[in-house]
């Protein structure tokens, strides 16, 4: 038996041009050409085997067939366009939920929030702590804003925003006992760390050509802590010298209550927002390009550190070879 169902394209140049009443303006309503509509009212002529309009004057007019054929056509598009309607509101009206751990919701995107929602108020970005270990996996988040490192796990899309810089910050009390031309001598104090990043204190040291023997000593001295802000709070103390993420830090930096004599390292981490693979990348992508403004300033504040650390280093030795040799004259 022969499908009774007419291609959806066809249907939808015969509901266009019976509304409409016009080939050439069913024709431009629906961004094709004269022909192409002409050719799909054939192909509905052809599938009933009676003819849906006919010719009156320079005009055309729906036969009896295709009154018929029009009343629920009609009635099934205008359906179908509420529809959709309905659910591009509902999803444009349903807030925009954004995980991210604590330590990066408090420290970086709180203080940034209110203007957040004043340059991106279609949004309705709503803020959550993270739930799950691997970014993009929580059920209840329309995507969530995170570090880790690649390679990326397939059925998420990710955008990376900004490379990870990590720095070891103390106190400016104790930070003045140290010596800033030498990142080793920050083994002989308490190094302070979170047990949610055990690999943070190995990439640094690696980083200044220590050895790792050496920091082993160091954080058997040292004292670990559960989250971020307790961790900054203590290093603010004079309880240690802490390792954080320079993103999270940049305010105290600024502010002066710490200071990162050493400047700053690159880990193979990344910021990035990822998204459910089916996410609606017409909300997400604003978002992106929000955060990835904002972030410009951190990321040359940390180049400008560390571009000045590495100066003052130089300098540093350039004073010591000259004292040596005045002393051997």
């Amino acid at each position: 038996m022969q499908n009774s169902m007419p291609p959806l394209s066809a249907l939808r140049a015969f509901e266009a041009t019976a509304r409409l009443g016009s080939v050439t303006a069913a024709a431009e309503e629906l961004s094709v050409t004269h022909g192409a509509v002409s050719r799909q009212l054939k192909s509905l002529d052809d599938h009933f085997g009676v003819a849906l309009f006919t010719k009156a004057g320079r005009g055309i007019v729906l036969t009896p067939h295709g009154e018929r054929l029009q009343s629920g056509v009609g009635e099934a598009f205008s359906r179908l366009k509420d529809s959709c309607a309905a659910l591009k509101r509902d999803v444009e009206e349903a807030p925009f939920t954004l995980a991210c751990p604590g330590s990066l919701l408090a420290r970086w995107l709180i203080p940034r929030l209110d203007r957040l929602h004043r340059e991106l108020p279609q949004l309705k970005l709503q803020v959550v702590v993270s739930e799950s270990e691997q970014p993009g996996t929580q059920t209840d988040a329309s995507a969530t804003l995170a570090f880790a490192e690649p390679p990326w796990p397939t059925g998420v899309e990710v955008f990376e925003l900004m490379e990870e810089q990590i720095c070891a910050v103390a106190s400016p009390q104790l930070a003045a006992q140290c010596d800033a031309t030498k990142p080793g001598s920050l083994l002989a104090n308490k190094l302070l760390y979170t047990s949610s990043r055990p690999q943070a204190w190995p990439q640094w040291i690696t980083a200044k050509g220590l050895e790792l023997t050496e920091l082993e000593a160091a954080l058997r001295k040292g004292q670990g802590f559960d989250h971020l802000y307790y961790l900054m709070e203590a290093a603010v103390a004079g309880l240690g010298i802490a390792i954080a993420p320079r993103l999270l830090v940049e305010d105290d930096l600024k502010s002066g209550r710490l200071i990162a004599p050493w400047g700053s390292i690159e880990t193979p981490a990344r910021l990035c927002l990822w998204l459910p693979s089916q996410a609606d990348s017409r909300r997400s992508e604003p978002l992106a390009e929000w955060l990835k403004r904002e972030l410009i300033v951190p990321r040359a504040e940390a180049e400008k550190e560390t571009l000045q650390v590495l100066q003052n280093q130089d300098l540093m030795q350039q004073i010591m070879a000259s004292a040596d040799t005045h002393n051997r004259g």
